[in-house]
């Protein structure tokens, strides 16, 4: 009999055992297809180790974790056990000794599991952190701690102290809920059971209930004892959350924080440690107030603290606050600056005489030929209605870049032509169509800068499909467009289905895929893809063979975040031609929320930021590549030591791409926000805010906004040649004028680095919205906005750009006009320019300049249009007519002005042909252009 019953006990075991293990597969199904699929496509890029990573520190600190945890929990629930049973006479019940120590055995494996799984998965990333922390060589003022410690240690020392408290109080439940199992298995005779009523609806009373507590109040002591212990290191660990503490009237630890309430961590974890002892010899000698003494006056130490802490900072530290606060100041200025990479900004003192010359012009004609005439949202709705040529196609942003255009070093716009799903029609887009025919974009559109059509449109120097380049050196090679922006469907490519290329006239031309990107969908592959996509049809198309293959994850700032998301990613990635491939460059930053002392980012916690990766991505083949572009930042070096395969030293870099790294926007708009107020470096100075700056302010189209940084070509005072630089104008806190030009350098050597052109404080330097209000006073200016803007159309004024040239500032703003008509586009019309106390508009740059320097010989050859960029005598656009007829006007006025008697007699006489021309229409049209 007991034969059978073993046997039956065994086999329902092994029935359970397979439930369980079913059970577990059914749930992670999903997760082990994701890990298997994951892994092939970590294998294709040659990142099998960094996919691998985090699960061998995973297992590794899992494995051990789960086993010792067993053995300790097992060994504590026998200890209870053995407790309970010589405390306790008990009733045997019909379940044996063995099958209640594999209760224990169970749940010690379910608590260890379940615990050894939360500590890998949660602080896996901060172990390899802790074990390959990298050195700041930069110790904090208060403990003298390397700030590595801050940013590495101590996040884990947090977690892993949370933790300890959450384990010891479930431990405790653990203790309760294991002895009432007990006592429900092994029924004690101090148990009063209502006989009338079946084991397990037995109740006990209220004094049953104490003397389970009674029970168990040995190991919920010993668990006590560590609980305060741990709490202790607690306020140990509490100390260093002053450093960034909100009390002071900046961040950090302040003079109260450090005189009252680190004194008051530090006496709390005395009496924590003190609580543990007391807890235990109070429980010995059963004296409840000596057991609870130690809580009691941890309650009354923390309140008191309070009191005494605010009492210091309104009596003590608030009337004296500048004499108490100021080494505090000093350190929050010094350590912001370094967590922003602000130290070792170059200041220098730029005059702003009013003193340049035509002379000078000549010696920066660079300069002067990159002044900056488009403005990229403009350019981008004439990209994409002007070089759009299917609906299906768009050009999701346009890039600010600079390239050598005929020997002559250029700064230009261009965008990759890249295929949108989301503007084909639902119907059309079938599973063929969406996933085997249209699979990629196809090249892309490339237009300088500084030069219009006569239109007043942007010059397309690589345009229409397939690519055709006006100038030597931009053919594109492999213009197919795979991984991008808009790449966010999975595509199979070598698939019986030829793919659409790009459209030729009526029809379509067709092509294969030849690159590298792709799983291959043989054996397995198929079916795994198949159901990681939720495809059916992939699974049943027969257009898909074993030579077919998957591309995944073809959105480049989805890819580049799943290969290495410990990384913040620039939302801006950029494209680069190169040798005639296509490729994208994504800038890579490392941040942190635990440098001492720095102020975060305004509604951010982050602190501290470098842009220490450049990522490179190949268009047509996926290539993705992380190149160190910081080796100071002691951040991106531990995540090479983490991640060694991942990393690519910058000097590996081909040199046509490193031509186009820039300094990242996003940086420079973060550091140029804190530098408002940081740049004081007088501790005085910065607690009054005397010396306070803003962001200047400009009008854009015709509403007020704070300017964005701008990417310009130019040769900065005292350099031998142009380069790559982002530019802010800084005016002071609620002035218009202009007090600061800070320069963000991209050209080789000088890569990364600031300037900071302080202007004179004893004298007005026009800011931009002083010269936008001179534009809206400027008499002859402002009549010709009122005209246009009456004439079914509207003025959109660019982007104010400050152009420092030798010792002086040129202010040059785009001026364009746009139709109500719909679909019509924003064209170039006049340049503005403003020099010292002149503005002048002018239809183009090159004008504008000779009003106030000097005649067109004279001046710097410039791109200008080759037609005329209004209409002439002989057009039937009435309206462009007007137009053209109020601009000579204006222009006449100004030669008379002037005295230039033979101009304004050209001037006035081409007036009247135009006025004839108007007369001989006005019977045919309206004055809109339409018929009678």
């Amino acid at each position: 009999m007991e034969g059978g019953d073993i046997l039956s006990n065994t086999r329902r075991f092994i029935i359970g055992i397979v439930v369980l293990l079913l059970f577990m597969l059914a749930t992670s199904f999903n997760a082990i297809i994701s890990f298997i699929t994951d892994y092939k496509w970590f294998g294709e890029l040659g990142y099998q180790e960094v996919f691998l990573t985090k699960l061998m520190t995973q297992l590794r600190i899992g494995i051990p974790v789960f086993v010792i945890l067993t053995i300790l929990i097992y060994i504590y629930l026998m200890s209870i056990k053995k407790d309970y049973y010589r405390k306790v006479s008990v009733v045997h019940s019909g379940i044996s000794e063995k099958r209640v120590n594999q209760i224990a055995l169970i749940s010690s494996i379910f608590l260890s599991f379940i615990s050894s799984i939360t500590l890998a998965s949660n602080l896996w990333f901060d172990i390899l952190r802790f074990i390959n922390s990298t050195d700041f060589k930069v110790s904090e003022p208060i403990f003298n701690r390397d700030i590595s410690f801050y940013v590495f240690k101590y996040p884990l020392f947090g977690k892993i102290y949370y933790m300890l408290i959450s384990f010891i109080i479930f431990l405790a439940i653990i203790t309760v809920v294991f002895y009432i199992i007990m006592m429900m298995l092994r029924r004690p005779t101090l148990i009063d059971v209502n006989s009338e009523t079946e084991f397990s609806t037995n109740q006990l009373n209220m004094d049953n209930g104490k003397k389970i507590f009674q029970i168990a109040i040995r190991q919920l002591i010993v668990l006590g004892f560590v609980f305060f212990v741990i709490l202790g290191l607690g306020y140990f660990l509490r100390s260093y959350e002053l450093l960034y503490s909100l009390r002071g009237i900046v961040y950090g630890a302040s003079y109260t924080d450090i005189t009252v309430t680190l004194l008051k961590f530090r006496a709390m974890m005395v009496i924590a440690f003190l609580s543990s002892i007391l807890l235990v010899i109070g429980a010995k000698a059963k004296n409840i107030r000596l057991a609870v003494a130690g809580p009691v006056l941890m309650i009354a130490i923390s309140i008191l603290g309070n009191i005494v802490a605010i009492a210091v900072q309104n009596y003590i530290v608030s009337p004296d606050e500048i004499s108490k606060e100021e080494k505090y100041i000093q350190y929050n200025i010094e350590y912001t600056q370094k967590a922003y990479g602000l130290e070792d900004i170059e200041e220098k003192t730029f005059a702003a005489e009013e003193n340049l010359t035509l002379e000078d012009l000549k010696n920066n004609e660079e300069t002067i030929s990159n002044i900056r005439i488009n403005d990229y949202r403009p350019t981008k709705l004439v990209y994409n209605q002007k070089q759009g040529i299917r609906y299906y196609y768009d050009f999701y942003d346009v890039d600010i870049d600079r390239y050598y255009i005929d020997g002559k070093y250029r700064q230009v716009f261009l965008s990759p032509r890249e295929f949108s799903h989301d503007k084909v029609r639902p119907e059309v887009l079938t599973f063929i169509n969406k996933h085997l025919k249209f699979t990629h974009g196809y090249g892309i559109v490339l237009s300088p800068v500084n030069t219009v059509t006569s239109e007043g449109l942007p010059e397309l120097l690589v345009k229409n499909i397939p690519p055709e380049s006006s100038v030597e050196g931009f053919n594109v090679e492999r213009p197919e467009v795979y991984f991008g922006e808009l790449t966010n469907d999975y595509i199979i490519v070598n698939t019986k289905e030829k793919e659409f290329d790009f459209p030729k006239g009526e029809t379509n031309v067709e092509s294969l895929y030849e690159g590298s990107a792709g799983i291959r969908l043989n054996g397995l592959n198929k079916l795994l893809y198949a159901y990681r996509q939720g495809s059916l049809k992939m699974l049943l198309s027969a257009n898909i063979t074993s030579e077919s293959r998957i591309i995944i994850n073809r959105n480049i700032s989805e890819r580049v975040s799943k290969i290495m998301p410990y990384i913040e990613y620039d939302s801006d990635p950029y494209i680069v031609l190169n040798e005639g491939k296509l490729y994208w460059i994504i800038d890579g930053y490392t941040v942190s929320s635990n440098y001492p002392y720095s102020e975060p980012i305004r509604e951010s916690n982050i602190n501290y930021i470098r842009n220490s990766v450049k990522v490179v991505v190949d268009a047509y083949n996926g290539d993705t590549k992380y190149y160190l572009a910081d080796v100071n930042d002691p951040v991106v070096n531990t995540y090479a030591k983490i991640f060694p395969q991942l990393f690519t030293p910058m000097d590996e870099m081909p040199e046509g791409l490193k031509s186009h790294i820039r300094y990242p926007q996003v940086l420079f708009d973060i550091q140029s926000e804190i530098y408002k107020i940081y740049h004081m470096e007088d501790t005085n100075v910065f607690y009054n805010k005397e010396d306070e700056w803003d962001i200047a302010n400009e009008k854009y189209e015709s509403e007020e906004q704070p300017i964005e940084s701008n990417y310009l070509m130019m040769r900065l005072p005292g350099e031998e040649r142009e380069e790559f630089i982002l530019s802010i104008p800084y005016t002071p806190k609620n002035k218009p004028n202009m007090t600061a030009l800070l320069i963000g350098r991209s050209d080789g050597e000088n890569y990364g680095k600031l300037i900071v052109y302080k202007l004179p404080k004893n004298k007005n330097v026009y800011g931009p919205m002083q010269i936008e209000n001179r534009i809206d006073s400027e008499p002859s200016i402002s009549k010709e906005f009122t005209y246009w803007n009456q004439q079914g159309s509207r003025v959109i004024r660019g982007n104010l750009l400050i152009i420092p040239i030798e010792d002086s500032l040129l202010y040059v703003e785009p001026i364009y006009l746009k139709a109500d008509a719909q679909d019509s586009l924003p064209e170039v019309r006049r340049v503005i320019v403003a020099y010292g106390d002149r503005i002048v508009m002018e239809p183009t740059l090159e004008e504008s300049l000779e009003r106030i320097f000097g005649k067109e010989d004279e001046i710097p050859s410039l791109p200008r249009p080759t037609e005329p960029t209004i209409p002439s005598e002989e057009s039937n656009d009435v309206r462009g007519l007007i137009i053209r007829a109020n601009d000579i006007f204006e222009r006449s006025k100004n030669a008379q002005r002037e005295g230039n008697w033979a101009e304004y007699g050209n001037l006035i006489e081409e007036l009247q042909g135009i006025l004839n021309r108007l007369n001989e229409l006005n019977g045919t049209q309206n004055i809109d252009g339409s018929g009678e």
